[in-house]
């Protein structure tokens, strides 16, 4: 899968198109040791095509690659992060 990063230096977000449906993942720097995760959508249409959780183990990669944390203030974030305690490294939950 293919996703690509927009960053305007405060936000930007993580994306993908998938069978012509785009799936985002936006973020807010708090800090720059601190990325807050506000956001995941993705369409009807992808659902339960593991796009979601794609978008959250990249923004994991790039939180390691960076040495900054993650706040997820997003629900789908916070839900992956409970479930993969790997992560516990990079997210502040």
């Amino acid at each position: 899968m293919d996703i690509r990063h927009e960053d305007t230096g405060s936000k930007g977000r993580y994306y993908t198109v998938v069978e012509g449906h785009e799936a985002e993942m936006t973020y807010s720097r708090a800090s720059a040791q601190l990325v807050i995760i506000d956001h995941t959508g993705v369409p009807d249409a992808l659902r339960g095509k593991g796009v979601g959780q794609a978008l959250a183990a990249h923004a994991v990669e790039e939180a390691r690659k960076g040495g900054w944390k993650i706040m997820p203030l997003c629900p789908f974030f916070r839900a992956q992060a409970l479930r993969h305690k790997e992560w516990a490294d990079v997210v502040n939950a």
